[in-house]
């Protein structure tokens, strides 16, 4: 109930401020908004503010702001999204995206504040930086570390080998116990929150490609503390550094599913998600902030690619409607939404049955 709550809190938090960019804009162009809804149709329930409906939705996952005359009807009324410029309607479009981006920005440079963990190639120098941990960043389905329950986030702090005790401070230590203890159990202590625990793993001698032994990537993570003016700055570094890398990301995992038919990443749905924001609670407010400043940005970068059905699947109609000087035949543009919106809930089912299958 904990995670579920905290969930539903953050991810309410991020399909409002993106719906509520679309709904700004559009008022400030002079648009009708006639709903501003959360999650998707059926609707549960509604209130009529003024001429805007603010509704809540059976559906959770998402949003949606209804603006009078957007399926190109209505060209005659001034209010209507159709009856205004191609920058206007292209400002509403992507104001939601930008919104996300704003989010993230405004996370990130609060936590730069507070304090962010954050991760380092090599042992810093850097006087701003405390309380160094290596920590895992990412645990392989199916290897000894996933079949040992040990979690992302977590902290190797040592290691029991033969009854003697190890204690680490890098990454490349953990290396080292692990290359010389291949086919033999050696004993993790890993610490989780406030909680140190135990956890016995065999490392495996013969490892598929690119798993490693035990099944791990690991990061030597510190807290990063600056004055409110360096956070400003830092956060918009953050910002634009996590946003190119997301994009990068997206764009790999495409190329892997046309390339080699698979996507050469393991991708989470709503429960994965869920999961990982629980963890993150747990283990302190800070890791909070930094997975809700990453799903605002992804929210970002995932709208504004050229798909049907999302906002950047509409941008792309308005910029060829610009270049053929005409609007786009409304009934291509509603099948071509239609099968976009499909597929998107196809491959929501996909990832959410997987993570169910995984979590189980």
């Amino acid at each position: 109930m904990f995670t579920a709550l905290i969930f539903i809190i953050i991810l309410g938090v991020l399909v409002l401020v993106h719906e509520l960019g679309h709904f700004v804009m559009a008022k400030r162009a002079g648009m009708k908004v006639e709903e501003f809804g959360f999650g998707f149709p059926p609707r549960l329930f509604g209130i009529k503010r003024g001429e805007t409906i603010y509704s809540i939705n059976l559906i959770p996952f998402g949003g949606f702001v209804k603006i009078f005359g957007e399926d190109g009807g209505e060209k005659d009324s001034n209010r209507s999204f159709s009856s205004k410029s191609t920058a206007a309607r292209a400002k509403v479009i992507v104001a939601g995206v930008v919104m996300n981006v704003l989010l993230a920005f405004v996370l990130l440079s609060i936590g730069n504040m507070w304090g962010l963990r954050v991760g380092f190639a090599d042992q810093p120098s850097d006087g701003h930086v405390q309380d160094l941990r290596v920590q895992i960043i990412q645990v392989v389905s199916d290897s000894p570390a996933a079949q040992a329950e040990l979690e992302m986030l977590d902290e190797v702090v040592g290691f029991r080998v033969d009854g003697k005790e190890i204690n680490i401070t890098s990454v490349k230590e953990v290396q080292n116990v692990i290359g010389q203890n291949k086919g033999k159990p050696i004993v993790f202590k890993i610490k989780r929150g406030s909680e140190v625990i135990e956890k016995e793993i065999v490392p495996r001698t013969d490892p598929p490609p690119g798993e490693g032994a035990v099944g791990i990537s690991m990061a030597l993570t510190g807290v990063v503390k600056y004055s409110w003016y360096e956070s400003i700055w830092q956060g918009a570094k953050q910002t634009v550094i996590l946003t190119a890398n997301t994009f990068i990301g997206y764009g790999q995992v495409i190329k892997n599913a046309f390339t080699t038919g698979s996507a050469g990443a393991e991708l989470s749905g709503p429960i994965g998600i869920a999961k990982f924001t629980g963890q993150a609670a747990r283990i302190g407010f800070i890791y909070l902030l930094q997975l809700m400043a990453l799903l605002s940005i992804n929210l970002a970068v995932l709208n504004i690619m050229p798909f049907p059905a999302l906002d950047g699947g509409r941008l792309l109609f308005l910029i060829i409607e610009k270049i053929k000087g005409s609007p786009m035949p409304k009934k291509a543009e509603a099948l071509a939404n239609s099968i976009g919106f499909s597929l998107l809930i196809l491959l929501m089912i996909y990832v959410t049955t997987k993570d169910i299958l995984k979590f189980l």
